[in-house]
């Protein structure tokens, strides 16, 4: 950009960050929005106000065909919050970072898809905890007692999401209780969930080798301020999935994916499913139930007996 047009755009992205913070939103939220409108900006070299209802809709084509749905949604959801965010501080009263408005922008329509995520069995589970080599992602990614295996991981028996694993600290196990306590969660919930014995004594052994004062998981398991890489871990984790062999597409969120799959298989039912989850709607965790294995034999004519 020419130097008056990069000003400008600074300035606007400034309040744009501005005011996306006074809204409370998350923090991923914010990097999400404000990602989508550097990038914008980038692709037609200057400040993303100047654009034209033409260019927008040929960037959004272009999202449409080379990314995702998600992609386009985020960018969508930023730019709208650019050119006009309401505040929910103001009672009803809209504070505009600029004064327009795109109503072209409904004739967006992401496709209503309804997939159901890969699940990964506990015979899997055992295989990839049996890969993994590297101590800190093993008690990371740890324990659950199965038929086949005394390990699984922390991320697996409690549900998580990585954010959720990533910030536990060492405050946050009531070890009395038998309880864990996960903190500022997705829509920056607290909840509690249970916590396995085994997964205790693990998380404990492997305290005692970083014995970081408040973090469960220290970056390179070290006592070193932050926890462990966010890319990192979800790297180590493909490289295992791949040393595996397993064909599946999977992720360290699908852990979570297996860990309510598995409850419900074994009896556990939907609210105390949804409890643990920390899910607001009763409809999030009843999608699962289409993941067991009674459900597909159901499915096929068989009985789930």
């Amino acid at each position: 950009m020419e130097a008056s047009e990069q000003s400008r755009f600074d300035t606007l992205y400034a309040q744009h960050l501005r005011a996306l913070k006074l809204q409370g939103k998350a923090p991923k939220t914010v990097d999400g929005y404000t990602r989508a409108v550097r990038h914008i900006a980038t692709f037609f070299d200057r400040s993303p106000d100047q654009l034209s209802i033409e260019d927008l809709k040929t960037y959004f084509a272009h999202l449409i065909d080379q990314r995702s749905w998600g992609l386009v949604k985020i960018t969508r959801c930023g730019i709208e919050v650019l050119l006009a965010l309401a505040s929910k501080q103001m009672s009803n009263a809209y504070r505009y970072v600029l004064q327009k408005t795109l109503p072209w922008i409904d004739m967006l329509k992401p496709p209503k898809v309804q997939s159901l995520p890969d699940v990964l069995t506990l015979e899997e589970i055992a295989r990839i905890v049996s890969a993994t080599r590297e101590r800190r992602y093993q008690t990371f990614c740890l324990p659950w007692q199965t038929n086949h295996s005394n390990t699984g991981w922390t991320t697996y028996s409690l549900g998580l999401r990585l954010g959720e694993a990533l910030n536990l600290q060492v405050r946050d196990i009531d070890a009395a209780r038998g309880l864990v306590h996960i903190r500022a969660g997705k829509g920056l919930k607290d909840r509690f969930v249970v916590l396995p014995s085994l997964t205790l004594a693990c998380l404990r052994r492997y305290w005692q080798d970083h014995r970081h004062p408040t973090l469960l998981f220290p970056g390179n398991g070290t006592s070193i301020t932050g926890a462990i890489d966010r890319g990192s871990t979800q790297k180590a984790f493909a490289r295992v999935i791949a040393d595996c062999k397993i064909k599946k597409h999977v992720s360290i969120h699908s852990l979570r994916h297996a860990y309510v799959t598995h409850l419900i298989e074994v009896g556990l039912n939907l609210r105390g499913v949804q409890e643990l989850l920390g899910h607001s709607c009763p409809k999030t965790t009843a999608r699962y139930v289409h993941m067991t294995r009674s459900q597909a034999q159901v499915a096929e004519g068989d009985s789930p007996n």
